[in-house]
């Protein structure tokens, strides 16, 4: 036991990089996903298969993954000082963006379930950038700490 209290920063932080990694990954394929399903005929057997495919990821891995990353992060928050700088406040604001994004991709997937096509492919691949740009500020803001 002592070992787990000497090492419990470490595993922390080994935890919530985990589900930062696989929230991310869904969240560069989701959209990717989306892109292709909105190019597909509402109720065709391409179409069926998306919803599957979006329904499953994001249940089985995104969101099991959201809350990994909010738990162990928070726990991080817990054990840490982080909170009184002001890079951890930035850091943060963009965990709001991509929960939001989360959020945003439910509703999209639930259009998409009931056979609506309200954006385009387009739209999609839009979106694809926005989760990584956010993950390049985050990392830079938890490596360089540049305030």
């Amino acid at each position: 036991m002592q070992w787990l209290a000497d090492n419990q920063y470490s595993l922390v932080k080994a935890g919530h990089l985990f589900f930062v990694v696989s929230w991310m990954i869904g969240h560069l394929y989701l959209p990717r996903l989306m892109v292709y399903h909105s190019e597909s005929e509402p109720g065709s057997d391409k179409s069926e298969t998306f919803k599957v495919m979006e329904r499953r990821l994001m249940r089985g891995i995104m969101t099991p993954s959201m809350i990994g990353t909010w738990v162990f992060g928070l726990w991080l928050l817990w054990i840490t000082s982080a909170w009184e700088d002001g890079w951890f406040h930035a850091k943060f604001f963009l965990v709001i963006l991509m929960s939001a994004q989360h959020g945003f991709a439910v509703r999209w997937m639930k259009e998409f379930e009931r056979d609506e096509r309200k954006r385009s492919a387009r739209f999609f691949r839009f979106v694809n950038e926005f989760p990584a740009l956010l993950l390049v500020a985050i990392i830079i803001l938890v490596i360089v700490k540049p305030f």
